[in-house]
C-alpha cells in the first residue's frame, strides 16, 4: 500500500469541512426563516397603527409635542387629508410640516399653540410627523379562548374585509349593550374596567407640576393663566410663590381648610382629547368620572382628603393620619358616612401617595398600600338622578400640618352616544336604544370616542363570503384576527433634521392591557 500524502489529506478534509459548514449554516438559516414564517402566520404578527381612533392608548401618525409654556408632553393627530396638507391616506412625510389643521391645546395648562403663521420667535411652527405605533398581535388566540371585555382586538373591517381595524372589545355574543353618560352598560348593569385598563385610560385635566413660564399671555383657554386651585373663604392653604407645585397648611386647632379647582380658570371637565382638533371642544359632553391624586408628607399630621361631585352630590374620601380611612356622601346639609376602615401603619416620614376616584359608580380611596372602596350600585340611576349639564366640583381639604406635592386631576374615558355640534346625531347603543348581540357577534369601540368609526357608526351590514351579510354594527367571530398585547416600536424618531426614523421612543413601549386584569 502506498503512503498517503498528509498535506493532500489535510486539504481534502478542510475543503469538506468548509462545505459542510456552509451547508449547515444554510440549513440553520432556512430552518430559522421557516420557523419565523410559521410563527408569524399562526401565532404573532406586527401591525402599524394607521389612525388615531385608539388614542391615547395607541396612536396613529401624530405630532409629538411639548407645551412651550409648561413643558407638558402630549400628542396631536396628523391628518394627511386635511385641506392644509392634501396628502394621500396614511401618508407620513419625511420632512417637517406645519402643525394643523387647528391649534393644539395643552391638556394640563390649557395653552393653545400658535400654528399656521409666524410665531413670536420668528419662523413657522413646523414639527416632525411621527409614524403610528407598531404593535405585536397574538393571532389565532381567539380560536382557543373567548375574547374578553376590554381586550384591544384586531379584526377585519366588516364593511371592507380587506383592511384591518383595531378597537376595544366592549360586548360579546348574547349581551345587550347601552352607552349612558359615557359609561358602558351590559344587560342593564355598568361594566367596570379592570385596574390596569383603568390606569391606562385616565386622562390629564390638570397637573400642578407643570407651571407656565409666561402666564401673562392670553392663550390659556383664551385668557391669562392663573393657579386654578383657590382657597375657599376662610381657608389658609399656602401656595408658595417660589414653588407653586407645593401646597402647604399649618393651622393647628382642628378646623378644616379647603381649596377648590376652578374650571373657569383651568381646563374644565369636558370629554376633550388633546389628540383631537380643539375646534370641537365646546361641543363635548361633561365627564363626571374623575380622580384627584397627590403626595402627602413628609412629617404631616392631622387629616387629609379630597372631594368630587357627581350629578350635584358631593363625595369625600378622607384619611385621618391617626389611622382611619373614611368615605362620606354630602347632599345639601346632610352628611352620611358610607364606609370606614382602620389602617394599621401610617408612616409619612416619606411622601405617601393619596388618591380619591369616583369612577364606574365606585368611590375609591388609596393611601400608600391601603385601599378603601364603596360601591354606589351598578344600575344607571344608582349614582343619583343624572344631570349631564352640571359641571363637577373637585376639592382638597385638610386639618393640622400638611404638605402636598405632585397634585393632579384626571378624568376617565367617556364614550359618546351622540355626535354633532348639537348632539343631534344619535348613535347605535345610545341611552334608551340598547343594542342586542346575536350568536358570534361582538361590539367594539375606539378609545378616542369622538374620532372613531366603530360599532356605533357602521350603517351598512357587514360583507361576508358568498354574498352573506352580517348585522350592522357588529364584528362577526370569523373576522377576529387577534389580540394586541405590546407596543414594541412607539413611533421612531429622526436623530437629525432629515433622514430615517431609526431611534425608537423607548418611553412609549408598553403592555396593552385588556380583560385579563382584574381589581
Amino acid at each position: 500500500m502506498g503512503r498517503k500524502d498528509p498535506k493532500k489529506h489535510k486539504g481534502q478534509i478542510t475543503a469538506q469541512g468548509r462545505a459542510g459548514g456552509i451547508l449547515g449554516t444554510l440549513e440553520w438559516f432556512v430552518t430559522a426563516i421557516s420557523l419565523t414564517l410559521i410563527f408569524i402566520v399562526f401565532f404573532m404578527q406586527a401591525y402599524t397603527i394607521p389612525t388615531g381612533s385608539m388614542a391615547d392608548t395607541l396612536k396613529g401618525a401624530h405630532f409629538r409635542l411639548r407645551c412651550s409654556q409648561c413643558g407638558y408632553k402630549y400628542e396631536y393627530n396628523f391628518q394627511p387629508n386635511a385641506p392644509c396638507y392634501r396628502m394621500g391616506d396614511n401618508y407620513v412625510p419625511g420632512y417637517d410640516v406645519l402643525i394643523g389643521p387647528d391649534e393644539p391645546r395643552c391638556p394640563s395648562c390649557g395653552y393653545y399653540l400658535q400654528t399656521g403663521r409666524r410665531i413670536d420667535v420668528g419662523g413657522y411652527n413646523k414639527r416632525q410627523v411621527t409614524k403610528g405605533d407598531r404593535i405585536f398581535v397574538l393571532k389565532c388566540i381567539y380560536q382557543f379562548t373567548e375574547p374578553k371585555r376590554w381586550d384591544v382586538v384586531v379584526f377585519k373591517n366588516p364593511l371592507n374585509p380587506r383592511e384591518n381595524y383595531i378597537k376595544r372589545m366592549i360586548a360579546v355574543p348574547g349581551e345587550t349593550v347601552e352607552i349612558i353618560d359615557g359609561d358602558v352598560y351590559i344587560n342593564g348593569r355598568i361594566a367596570r374596567k379592570p385596574a390596569k385598563v383603568q390606569d391606562e385610560l385616565w386622562m390629564c385635566v390638570y397637573d400642578n407640576d407643570y407651571q407656565p413660564v409666561n402666564p401673562r399671555k392670553e392663550r390659556f383657554n383664551r385668557h391669562l393663566w392663573e393657579q386654578p386651585f383657590k382657597n375657599k373663604r376662610g381657608s389658609k392653604w399656602s401656595f408658595e410663590e417660589k414653588n407653586q407645585t407645593v401646597f402647604g397648611l399649618d393651622e393647628p386647632g382642628g378646623n378644616t381648610h379647603t381649596i377648590f379647582y376652578d374650571t373657569n380658570v383651568g381646563n374644565d371637565f369636558k370629554a376633550t382629547y388633546a389628540y383631537d382638533d380643539s375646534r370641537r371642544y365646546r361641543a363635548m359632553p361633561i365627564c363626571s368620572d374623575l380622580m384627584i391624586r397627590f403626595y402627602v408628607g413628609p412629617d404631616s399630621s392631622g387629616s387629609i382628603g379630597a372631594g368630587l361631585s357627581k350629578y350635584g352630590v358631593r363625595y369625600e374620601g378622607r384619611v385621618d393620619l391617626d389611622g382611619q380611612m373614611v368615605i362620606e356622601r354630602i347632599a345639601g346639609p346632610r352628611r352620611e358616612e358610607l364606609i370606614r376602615q382602620r389602617i394599621s401603619d401610617v408612616d409619612i416620614s416619606e411622601p405617601v401617595l393619596f388618591s380619591f376616584a369616583n369612577v364606574d359608580h365606585q368611590l375609591i380611596v388609596r393611601f400608600g398600600a391601603e385601599k378603601l372602596r364603596f360601591d354606589l350600585g351598578g344600575g344607571p340611576d344608582d349614582a343619583g338622578p343624572r344631570r349631564a349639564d352640571v359641571m363637577p366640583q373637585a376639592t382638597i381639604f385638610g386639618t393640622g400640618k400638611l404638605r402636598l406635592s405632585h397634585i393632579g386631576i384626571f378624568r376617565d374615558i367617556h364614550y359618546l352616544d351622540s355626535m354633532g355640534i348639537n348632539h343631534n346625531e344619535i348613535l347605535r347603543a345610545g341611552e334608551g336604544n340598547a343594542f342586542v348581540l346575536g350568536d358570534d357577534e361582538f361590539f367594539v369601540l375606539g378609545d378616542n370616542s369622538p374620532a372613531s368609526k366603530d360599532s356605533r357608526l357602521w350603517e351598512e351590514p357587514g360583507l361576508g363570503n358568498g354574498g352573506c351579510r352580517y348585522s350592522a354594527g357588529t364584528v362577526p367571530r370569523d373576522y377576529l384576527v387577534g389580540k394586541a398585547f405590546f407596543v414594541y416600536w412607539p413611533g421612531g424618531m429622526r436623530p437629525f433634521a432629515k433622514g430615517w426614523r431609526i431611534v425608537p421612543y423607548i418611553g412609549g413601549m408598553k403592555v396593552i392591557y385588556g380583560g385579563d386584569y382584574q381589581f
